[in-house]
C-alpha cells in the first residue's frame, strides 16, 4: 500500500469514526447552522470581492487585493479560533499499529491543506478577479492571481494550527501573533498619516506592483509554506505521544482551601470546584482567558477607537462581553460532570446544589467584564444605565434560558485533552440557545430604542433581568425537576460518550 492508497484510507476511516459517534446525528443540527450563517457570510463576501474588484479595475491597479489580504488573513486567522480545532484523534488509533507515525499526522495536515473552509475567501477572490479579468488582466494571469490568493490562505491555515496548538501549551504563546500582527496594524493607528501614506506607498510601488503577479512571489510562498508545514509535523507529533502518555510536567505547590466559602456549605463546596475547575483544568482555563483577551481588545477598541461606533456594533459587544462566558461556558452545562455524575445522583438534590453554585459562580465572574467596560464607560462611550442592562440581562433571562441545556446535555465532555479531544455541538439545542443568546437581546435592545428612547430601553432591560434574576430559586427547582425526569436517558449518554 503507497501513501496516497493510505492517505485515502485514513481518510476513509476518519468519517467513518464521526458517523458511529453515538452524538453523530445531533451534531448534524450544529453543522446546519453553520451552513446558515455561512450562506449569510457569503453574500456579505461577494458584496465585497466586488466592490472592490470594481475599484481595483478602475484604477488600473489588479495587485490591490494582496495589499488587502494582510488583513484578510487577520480575520481568517481569529474565525479559525471559533470554528476549526485541532482534532488529532486522527492519530491515537494508529499509535501501535505498523503505520508510520508521521505518515497519520501528515494525513491530518494534508487535510488541512485541501479543508474545504480554505475555500471560503474564493467568495471574495473570484468576484474579484472575474471583474478585473473583464478590465483588461490577461486570463493566465488572472488564474495565476487566485492561485497564489489561495496559496496564501493554506500558509495562513497551517500559521494557524502552529499559534493554536502553542497556545493549547501556554497561554503566554498568545504573544506571537499579539507581536505578529501588533507590528502589522499598530503603524497604521500610531504613525501620522503622512508617514502611513509613504510607507503604503513604498509596500504597493516597491513590492507588491513589481513581484505581486510573478513566479517570484510563488517562490517565496511556497518555501514560507514548507517551513511552517515541517515546524507542524514535528510539534504536532511531538505533543500528541506527551498528551496520550501523559508525559506532563508537575509539580508540587500551595493548594487555596478557599476557606471563606465553607460558611455557604454544599453549596461553598461546589463553588470551590467550579473556582478550582477553571484554574486547573486546561479546556475551561483557555476559554476563560481568551474571553478576558477578546473582551479587553473590544472594550479598548470602542473606548479609544472610531471602527466601533455604530449603534448595532457598540450595542452587540456590550452584550457579547457580558454572555460571552455563559456562552461558551452553560452550553457545555453538566457536560464536564459527565465524568463523574453516577456520584451526584447518590444524594437528594445534590444536582441541584450543584446548579444553584454554577449560577452564583457565573453571575460573580461578570464582575470581570464590569471591570473591562470601564475605559468606555469612562471615555463616554458607554452609560452607567447601558452597561447594568447588560450585566442584568446576562444573569436574567439569558443565564435563566443558557441553563435549560442541562435538561438535555448528556455527552461527556474531556475536562484535558484539549490536542486530541473533541468540541462539537452535542445536540441541535446548543447553536440554537448560543445564537439566541447572542444576537437576541441586541435586537431586543435596538427595537425598544426605535420606540422609546435608549434610557427607557435600559430600564425596561434592567426591569426584565431583576425579575428572571431575583426569582432563580424558583426556574433552577424547574430545570431540576426536568432533569430528574429524564435522569436514565442522561445517565446512558454520558455513560456511552466517556
Amino acid at each position: 500500500m503507497n501513501k496516497l492508497q493510505l492517505f485515502w484510507l485514513l481518510r476513509k476511516n476518519t468519517k467513518l469514526s464521526a458517523k458511529r459517534h453515538p452524538m453523530f446525528e445531533a451534531n448534524q443540527w450544529g453543522k446546519f447552522f453553520g451552513y446558515l450563517a455561512f450562506s449569510f457570510v457569503a453574500i456579505e463576501f461577494i458584496a465585497l470581492g466586488t466592490f472592490f474588484g470594481w475599484l481595483a479595475a478602475k484604477e488600473d491597479i489588479p495587485e490591490m487585493i494582496f495589499i488587502l489580504m494582510f488583513f484578510l488573513l487577520i480575520v481568517d486567522f481569529f474565525i479559525r479560533f471559533a470554528s476549526q480545532q485541532t482534532p488529532l484523534m486522527l492519530v491515537k488509533p494508529y499509535l501501535l499499529t505498523p503505520i508510520s507515525k508521521y505518515t497519520a499526522i501528515d494525513c491530518f495536515l494534508i487535510s488541512q491543506i485541501f479543508d474545504l473552509g480554505n475555500f471560503a475567501w474564493m467568495t471574495v477572490f473570484l468576484p474579484y478577479a472575474f471583474i478585473v479579468w473583464c478590465g483588461g488582466l490577461p486570463g493566465w494571469t488572472t488564474i495565476g492571481m487566485l492561485c497564489l490568493l489561495h496559496l496564501w490562505v493554506v500558509i495562513n491555515s497551517q500559521w494557524y494550527l502552529l499559534v493554536r496548538t502553542l497556545v493549547n501549551q501556554s497561554m503566554f504563546w498568545w504573544l506571537l501573533p499579539a507581536v505578529v500582527y501588533g507590528a502589522m496594524i499598530l503603524p497604521i493607528f500610531f504613525l501620522p498619516d503622512a508617514i502611513s501614506d509613504k510607507i503604503f506607498d513604498f509596500i504597493g510601488e516597491k513590492i507588491f506592483e513589481p513581484y505581486a503577479l510573478s513566479w517570484w512571489a510563488f517562490l517565496f510562498l511556497a518555501v514560507v509554506f514548507a517551513i511552517l508545514f515541517l515546524i507542524n509535523r514535528h510539534l504536532q507529533m511531538h505533543l500528541v505521544y506527551d498528551e496520550i502518555s501523559k508525559n506532563e510536567k508537575t509539580k508540587l505547590k500551595h493548594v487555596s482551601e478557599f476557606a471563606a466559602l465553607n460558611r455557604f456549605g454544599q453549596i461553598g463546596e461546589y463553588l470551590k470546584l467550579e473556582i478550582k475547575s477553571t484554574m486547573r483544568n486546561k479546556s475551561i482555563r483557555s476559554r476563560f482567558i481568551q474571553g478576558i483577551c477578546f473582551i479587553g481588545f473590544f472594550s479598548l477598541a470602542i473606548a479609544f477607537g472610531d471602527i466601533y461606533q455604530g449603534s448595532f456594533s457598540r450595542t452587540f459587544l456590550g452584550f457579547y462581553a457580558f454572555i460571552f462566558f455563559g456562552a461558551v461556558n452553560l452550553t457545555k452545562v453538566m457536560c464536564p460532570e459527565g465524568n463523574y455524575i453516577d456520584l451526584l445522583m447518590v444524594h437528594e438534590e445534590n444536582i441541584l446544589t450543584l446548579l444553584r453554585a454554577k449560577y452564583y459562580y457565573y453571575c460573580a465572574i461578570l464582575i470581570v467584564p464590569v471591570l473591562l467596560q470601564l475605559p468606555p464607560v469612562i471615555m463616554g462611550q458607554y452609560s452607567i444605565l447601558m452597561v447594568l442592562a447588560f450585566l442584568f440581562t446576562a444573569t436574567g433571562p439569558v443565564y435563566c434560558m443558557l441553563f435549560q441545556l442541562a435538561v438535555y446535555n448528556k455527552d461527556t465532555l474531556p475536562l484535558n485533552d484539549k490536542i486530541t479531544g473533541k468540541n462539537q455541538m452535542e445536540n441541535k439545542w446548543q447553536g440554537i440557545l448560543s445564537m439566541v443568546a447572542m444576537f437576541v437581546p441586541v435586537v431586543l435592545v435596538m427595537t425598544l430604542e426605535a420606540i422609546f428612547d435608549s434610557n427607557t430601553a435600559y430600564i425596561v432591560l434592567i426591569v426584565i433581568g431583576l425579575a428572571f434574576t431575583l426569582t432563580e430559586q424558583f426556574w433552577m427547582r424547574s430545570i431540576y425537576r426536568r432533569m430528574m425526569l429524564r435522569r436514565y436517558q442522561n445517565l446512558e449518554g454520558f455513560h456511552t460518550t466517556r
